[in-house]
Formats: structure tokens, C-alpha cells, sequence
């Protein structure tokens, strides 16, 4: 087992509660707490499903360290620190660890894009830069390239690069991950329609958005595998397969956003570019977490 691993089960890629005037502060401080109180094992703070990538430099840092405070220690904080400019992922990442958080989401370059070599220099240069634990994210869907099993394995006796969040979606291509890092590198999950797959690979767990509307029950599902309840976590994969689908029927994180709304979280509003959810997907939503046992405002 890797002897750096940030947490098992799952990790909530949590939203960013927004109003036209910045950040709603005391609802995202009562969303952090009722994650944790539901029992979720680690929160990943200013991803792509906390807008990171719309909210100013200074919101950025004052989103990653508010969360480390009001967390205060309860769970394992992960700040999205991760750019296509490196230089800049240096800079966050360093103040990211400043101010006490735990470990450090790195997307790969996006829009620029990169070679294999060069996603691996990027990676390094951030690893180099702080003493902090880095969890890898491979996306290619929204970066436009793909770190490959090859490129993550030659990373992985770093001993800052401990993890990587998987969400290319190709089960055969984590498989030989898997196969290629052994027990040097964690692998977790990325897409929450694929947490059994993934655990059943070896995976530690999931970077969950479910884990936004359902902590309790995605941590549940993870943990339940991890006892011997193969039966009982797949069954309940399988049961969420509609609700998850309905997560993701328009671009993350849209459709959590509207979720969290109806559930008093937050207000359904989002930066430009980024919409909120058209009102036929929003009534199927709101009724697939109804029938979730989903209490709703």
C-alpha cells in the first residue's frame, strides 16, 4: 500500500457556492459541514465542479484556504491547483500548502494541450516545488489530451506524485495503469459512473461529483466494496446509474449546480460561460433524486 494515501473511499469534487457578488461563504461553510458530518472521507476543493477555472486569482486562494479552515482537519483537503500554465500551478500550489491543505489535484495542461514529455515535466515542476502529496487528473474530454499509462507510471517513484484521478473512462487503459504503477500510485475514480469498475481494479476510491447530492451513500458504496460487499456495492453503482447519467446529461457542473440549488445549498447560478440547466433535464433531475429519498427545498 502506498505508504503517502490521501484517503480511501470518496472525496467530494465540491461545488462553489456563487451569487453575481462572489462567493456565497456561508453556504458553502454548511455544505462543507454536512459533507462531513454525512461522512465523506476527503473534499477536493476549486476543481472543475468548484468553477476554478472562472473564479479570480483571489477567490481561488481564498476558496482553498477557507476550506482547509472550516474543514479543520476533520478530513483530508485536496485544493485543484493544476493549469496549462505552469508556472502559475507552481505558484497555487505553493500557497495551497501554506495554508494547510493536505494534498493537490493536477489536471493535465488543457487548451495548449502538451507531448507526453511535456505533461511530465509540468508535473514534475509542481512536484518539485512543494512537499505536498499530488493526485494526477487525467481528463481528456475537457483538457484535449491524454496521459497514458506510460507517461503516469515514469511519475510514479516521485516521491510527491501519489495518486491519479482517472476520468478518461477507458477501463482497459486503467487497467494497465493499474498493471504498470502497482502499489507505487493510487488510482481513483473520476467518473462516478465507473467506482466499482475502477475499485475492482485496485482503485482507492472515488473524486466523486454524486458525492455532492448522496456523501453518505458514495462513501457507503466505496467502503462496502472494500469490506467483501462486492453484491451490495455494485447493486447500489447499478441503482445510481439513472441519477448519475442525469448528473452529467450537460456539462459539469451544471446540473449538480441545479441539484444543490433544489437541496438549499446554494443559488442555481453559475459564471459565463457556463448556463444553468434547460428546464426538461432540471424536472427529469429533480425527480431522479426524489425517488433518491432526495429531500428537496
Amino acid at each position: 500500500m502506498n505508504d503517502r494515501t490521501i484517503f480511501t473511499g470518496a472525496a467530494t469534487a465540491i461545488i462553489t457556492p456563487l451569487t453575481p457578488d462572489g462567493i456565497d461563504y456561508d453556504r458553502f461553510g454548511a455544505l462543507i459541514d454536512w459533507q462531513i458530518e454525512s461522512g465523506i472521507d476527503a473534499i477536493v476543493a476549486v476543481g472543475t465542479t468548484g468553477e476554478g477555472s472562472t473564479l479570480t486569482d483571489e477567490e481561488h486562494r481564498d476558496a482553498i484556504k477557507y476550506c482547509v479552515e472550516r474543514v479543520a482537519g476533520r478530513v483530508p483537503v485536496i485544493a485543484g491547483t493544476g493549469s496549462n500554465d505552469t508556472a502559475y500551478a507552481v505558484d497555487l500550489s505553493k500557497y495551497a500548502e501554506e495554508v494547510g491543505a493536505d494534498a493537490l489535484l493536477l489536471v493535465t495542461p488543457y487548451y495548449n494541450k502538451a507531448t507526453q514529455k511535456g505533461m511530465a515535466a509540468s508535473f514534475l515542476a509542481v512536484a518539485d516545488a512543494t512537499d505536498l502529496p499530488c493526485i494526477l487528473y487525467n481528463v481528456p474530454s475537457r483538457t484535449g489530451c491524454n496521459l497514458l499509462p506510460e507517461t503516469a507510471a515514469s511519475l510514479a517513484d516521485h516521491k510527491n506524485i501519489v495518486a491519479i484521478k482517472e476520468a478518461s473512462g477507458n477501463l482497459s487503459q486503467i487497467a494497465k495503469l493499474a498493471h504498470l504503477v502497482g502499489d507505487k500510485m493510487d488510482i481513483y475514480s473520476g467518473n462516478d459512473d465507473q467506482i466499482i469498475p475502477v475499485l475492482s481494479l485496485g482503485g482507492k476510491g472515488v473524486i466523486s461529483v454524486l458525492s455532492n447530492i448522496l456523501p453518505s451513500q458514495t462513501s457507503d458504496m466505496c467502503h462496502r466494496f472494500m469490506r467483501g460487499d462486492v453484491a451490495g456495492a455494485r447493486k447500489m453503482q447499478l441503482d445510481y446509474i439513472p441519477l448519475i447519467d442525469a448528473l452529467f446529461c450537460e456539462v459539469n457542473p451544471i446540473p449538480v449546480k441545479a441539484a444543490c440549488a433544489a437541496m438549499g445549498w446554494c443559488d442555481d447560478y453559475l459564471r459565463l460561460p457556463l448556463t444553468p440547466m434547460e428546464d426538461a433535464n432540471r424536472a427529469k433531475l429533480l425527480e431522479l433524486m426524489r425517488q433518491a429519498g432526495i429531500k428537496l427545498k
